[in-house]
């Protein structure tokens, strides 16, 4: 049987409470063989990338408390409200993770939101889709794996 990675299934969790069921089997079905990695943008926000190379999609993770308090509890407590920029950091989320892979010349042509926490990007690049075998670039300090 399939085995989720415990902030998949904490994400998945929430997103269940919050939306009812909606996306849960196809993010179970869709991502979860893949390993993440962490991309940070902006105040060193940390973003998990699922990135299933082969049908060119990603799904970008966000957590509950960043989604509340934005960059810092400064920006909670100033009136900040992180949802006005939800998309924007996702999207700016999902464009770092395809440059920092390598992939500058991958465009993002849609997205999804499932939840406040997760969007799931489709993209497409002037390259063809690696073969299974091949070693893909990962982000620093992570080690090069087999592509998925």
């Amino acid at each position: 049987m399939y085995r989720l990675t415990g902030s998949l299934v904490a994400t998945v969790a929430l997103g269940l409470i919050a939306s009812g069921c909606t996306g849960f089997a196809y993010i179970s079905k869709t991502y979860v063989s893949v390993t993440p990695q962490v991309v940070t943008i902006g105040c060193k926000d940390p973003y998990e990338v699922y990135d299933q190379r082969r049908v060119r999609k990603m799904l970008i993770v966000s957590n509950a408390l960043r989604e509340t308090t934005g960059c810092g509890i400064d920006d909670a407590l100033a009136g900040g409200d992180p949802a006005l920029t939800r998309v924007k950091r996702f999207r700016e989320a999902a464009r770092t993770y395809l440059n920092e892979t390598g992939r500058e010349d991958c465009r993002i042509r849609g997205e999804a939101v499932f939840t406040d926490l997760q969007t799931e990007f489709t993209y497409i690049c002037a390259g063809p889709v690696e073969p299974r075998d091949t070693k893909v670039q990962t982000l620093p300090g992570r080690s090069n794996r087999v592509g998925l």
